[in-house]
């Protein structure tokens, strides 16, 4: 690899070095992304973006004097600032901790204060000399990456990827809750120090790339655009991976092909895009998907709502054979024939109701009386449950009642009946059904 780098500042393209370290953006943001938005410390992340340009620029200012009494041969020694930023950064993290421990102040408000500061004091010191270069972390630049920085990235992203791998389920466990980590034996206070250090150098290896004020979006957006995809830790870290290898090589090539844009923008505009994509269609939490689910929910409880009736209808008669007739079915659901009409046609649809005597009577096949058993025993039982363990009123249950009906799975309603003791009726004194054992003839 190293052969091959050092022919690369020759022989590779500045496009081809831009997208390798594209690559590299990718592990190192990726990775350590996913953890930051696990522990819901995006403000975090943003923070040692802006506590490391102070580092940075006196990176530069010791690289230049380093390079001037001859202990280094270049004046942008990627060594040198790499070392100031990881100073800077896991001093901006400690002052963090420190205030943490010794004020009041919330985390927010610390990471506020530490991020403005630190930046100030980094655009203070960059006034002094305005060494050439430091614009490139400040705002970004892919195509000022030259084959001595990509070593750099490529080694920053090997460390971070080895040290994501060996320590994964520690960092896990801590990111979720540093208290059971403590009861696990893991060394929290390392692990937090050793996180902030590898996330510092992924910071700097972005800012090459993105630039000081958008570096935080390539650690937060690509991990939260995975995070709509999928609820698997792997999975999650890999897409995060994925989509900051694809923001980056897509914003890298389309800044290229067009002069006048920068390519940290780009990119972060990428990642964004990627972004709204999954937001829109992932296959859970997209909205696409919850639209559907909600409708589909709205259609299940309003069918509910209608078997429930029918099976009022048919218990206040007595469940007779030829069914209930349209006219109560209306009177009991206060409808007019053309609505009574449409929920008619949806549980016929639906395979849970037989229409006989032209239409004119209502039966409930097999089916739809288990649907409608069903949710009349968790309605009772429901009121049971509230006026026999919560000491409510009888006559105060119905609307609750009317609510978590629908909610009620199959193994909570066994539980319920079990600690009711297998009860007979409601507090009203209906009979609570039960779905396996319909009192009708319900075949066509």
């Amino acid at each position: 690899m190293s052969g091959i780098l050092a022919a690369g500042s020759t022989g590779l393209s500045g496009l081809t070095l831009a997208l390798i370290a594209s690559l590299a953006l990718g592990v190192a943001s990726g990775l350590l992304g996913t953890f930051v938005v696990l522990r819901r410390e995006s403000l975090f992340g943003d923070m040692l973006s802006h506590a490391v340009f102070p580092g940075v620029v006196a990176g530069f200012f010791l690289s230049g004097w380093l390079a001037r009494e001859g202990w280094v041969e270049n004046a942008k020694n990627p060594l040198v600032i790499l070392f100031c930023a990881l100073v800077a950064g896991v001093l901006g993290a400690v002052v963090v901790t420190v205030l943490g421990r010794t004020t009041r102040l919330k985390q927010d408000a610390r990471l506020g204060i530490v991020l403005s500061v630190f930046f100030a004091g980094g655009i203070a010191l960059f006034g002094f000399g305005q060494p050439a270069g430091v614009q490139g972390f400040l705002y970004g630049q892919t195509a000022a990456i030259d084959a001595t920085d990509l070593r750099l990235m490529l080694g920053a992203a090997a460390i971070v990827g080895v040290a994501v791998l060996l320590f994964r389920r520690p960092l896990l466990v801590v990111s979720f809750d540093e208290g059971y980590a403590h009861n696990l034996g893991y060394p929290v206070t390392w692990l937090t120090l050793m996180f902030s250090v590898l996330l510092t150098m992924s910071v700097v290896v972005a800012m090459q790339a993105v630039g000081v004020v958008l570096v935080s979006a390539m650690l937060i957006t690509p991990a939260a655009t995975a995070h709509l995809m999928t609820d698997r830790f792997p999975r999650m870290m890999a897409l995060s991976v994925l989509f900051t290898i694809l923001a980056s090589v897509g914003g890298t090539l389309l800044s290229g092909s067009v002069s006048d844009f920068a390519a940290g923008p780009v990119i972060a505009l990428c990642a964004t895009a990627l972004f709204v994509a999954a937001y829109v269609f992932a296959p859970r939490y997209g909205l696409a998907a919850r639209f559907w689910h909600d409708r589909g929910q709205r259609q299940r409880i309003q069918r509910e709502n209608v078997l429930k009736d029918i099976y009022r209808v048919l218990e206040r008669e007595g469940f007779p054979a030829e069914g209930a007739t349209v006219g109560t079915f209306e009177a009991e659901r206060r409808l007019d024939r053309e609505g009574a009409e449409r929920e008619l046609k949806m549980l016929e649809d639906a395979g849970a109701l037989i229409r006989r005597n032209g239409g004119e009577r209502l039966v409930l096949s097999e089916e739809g009386w288990r649907q409608a058993a069903r949710v009349v025993r968790n309605h009772r039982l429901w009121e049971l449950y509230l006026t026999n363990e919560a000491a409510y009123q009888a006559d105060h249950v119905h609307d609750d009642a009317e609510i978590v009906e629908h909610l009620l799975g199959e193994e909570a309603i066994q539980r319920l009946e079990a600690e009711l003791g297998f009860p007979k009726t409601d507090p009203h004194g209906s009979p609570i059904p039960q779905p396996s054992a319909p009192p009708i003839h319900t075949t066509s």
